[in-house]
């Protein structure tokens, strides 16, 4: 059976990394499940978790915990970073017509890097599976 390539999102990585985190059993549970695929962030990903985590008022976290924190993920067996080498338009491009506020500019970038790859998004964002649309579904799993 070939393996899967996941792209963790943001919200993923936290609840991933973060053990009081509400959902931290859930993607665990499915993380665990995965060593014989393919896991990984890109620097979106990376850097959304940094912002978040670090923030002083959801602040669970220094710079340097943040850091080692994601490094913890380098042991995973299929552990890759996703590199990103098209812009925005080019990668969001499919799913432009369901592309309908601010909050759903990381989401299309991230669903097109995941096709792009022949990847699969990880996410628990429900309204992504509506802009992957039938095409595209296959490149998306909400953890719920």
């Amino acid at each position: 059976m070939p393996k899967v390539k996941y792209l963790a999102d943001v919200n993923i990585l936290i609840a991933l990394l973060d053990e009081d985190h509400i959902h931290h059993k859930l993607v665990v549970k499915w993380f665990d499940a995965t060593d014989e695929d393919e896991f990984g962030v890109c620097a979106i990903t990376e850097a959304g978790f940094l912002r978040v985590t670090t923030n002083p008022k959801a602040g669970w976290n220094t710079i340097e915990t943040a850091l080692d924190s994601l490094a913890s993920l380098n042991n995973h067996s299929g552990y890759r970073f996703w590199s990103i080498s098209q812009g925005w338009s080019t990668l969001a491009a499919p799913f432009m017509e369901r592309v309908f506020g601010h909050q759903q500019i990381t989401d299309a970038y991230l669903l097109g890097l995941a096709v792009k790859q022949g990847g699969v998004l990880v996410t628990m964002d429900k309204g992504i599976r509506y802009m992957a649309g039938p095409k595209y579904s296959k490149h998306v799993l909400i953890l719920e």
